[in-house]
């Protein structure tokens, strides 16, 4: 990845509390992420079969590692009611060496 470490954050949304938490419980008991926050009250608009949607939706933050990625996305989708989740992630270009000593323990 060209970073110092293999770890990521992961966006995802979601269109209420309950199936963020649903997802995050689900992710941090298979160990796929070691902590997932969730943002409440975000606003998306965005455009979807053509037309422009203007939503309400929560946001989940998820702390884990690039390997453990595939299997993310796959357990999301599995959990998720849209059609086309937003899943994306982005690197962690540091940290502090002691969270991300235990992200990696709580990953591993």
């Amino acid at each position: 990845m060209g970073f110092p470490n293999d770890n990521i954050i992961v966006f995802i949304t979601a269109p209420n509390e309950d199936e963020a938490s649903k997802i995050a419980r689900a992710l941090v008991e298979a160990r796929l992420a070691g902590c997932v926050n969730i943002i409440k009250d975000i606003r998306s608009i965005y455009i979807w079969q053509g037309k422009i949607e203007d939503e309400a939706e929560v946001l989940m933050v998820a702390k884990t590692r690039h390997n453990l990625f595939a299997g993310l996305c796959k357990r999301v989708k599995e959990l998720h009611s849209y059609t086309v989740p937003e899943i994306i992630a982005m690197p962690v270009v540091e940290g502090s060496e002691d969270y991300l000593k235990w992200l990696k323990e709580a990953t591993g």
